[in-house]
C-alpha cells in the first residue's frame, strides 16, 4: 500500500523552506553587506597600521632609521585601508580622502622624532 505524500502544513509564522519570502538578490541586503565588509576591512587594516606605529616605538637601537621605516610602512597600510573602503563601494580610490590614510604615519613620526 503506497501513500501519497501531502505537503506539510506549517503555521503561518514559520518560514516555508520551499517558498522563501525574500528574494535572493535583495538590493538593500547587498547595500548593508557592502557597508559591513568595508568597515571590517578598513578597521582591520587600520589596526595593522597602528600596530606598526606602536612597534616603531618599541624598537630599541641607536638609529631612528628603523623607526622611520616602520612609520612609513604604517602610512602605506593606512593608504591601502582607505583605498580598500572606496574600492568595495565601487568608487575611485583616487580622492582627497586618501590623505586620511597618512594620519598614522604623521602621528608616529611626530612621536618618534619629537
Amino acid at each position: 500500500m503506497v501513500m501519497s505524500e501531502t505537503p506539510v502544513r506549517r503555521p503561518r509564522h514559520l518560514m516555508d523552506p520551499n517558498n522563501p519570502v525574500r528574494p535572493v538578490n535583495n538590493k538593500a541586503l547587498t547595500h548593508v553587506q557592502r557597508w559591513v565588509v568595508s568597515v571590517l576591512a578598513v578597521f582591520t587594516i587600520a589596526h595593522l597600521s597602528i600596530g606598526l606605529v606602536i612597534a616603531s616605538l618599541i624598537v630599541v637601537g641607536q638609529s631612528n632609521t628603523p623607526r622611520i621605516g616602520l612609520n612609513v610602512i604604517a602610512g602605506m597600510f593606512g593608504l591601502v585601508a582607505v583605498a580598500v573602503g572606496f574600492v568595495i563601494h565601487k568608487k575611485s580610490p583616487l580622492t582627497p580622502w586618501l590623505l586620511l590614510g597618512l594620519i598614522p604615519m604623521i602621528v608616529g613620526l611626530w612621536i618618534t622624532l619629537g
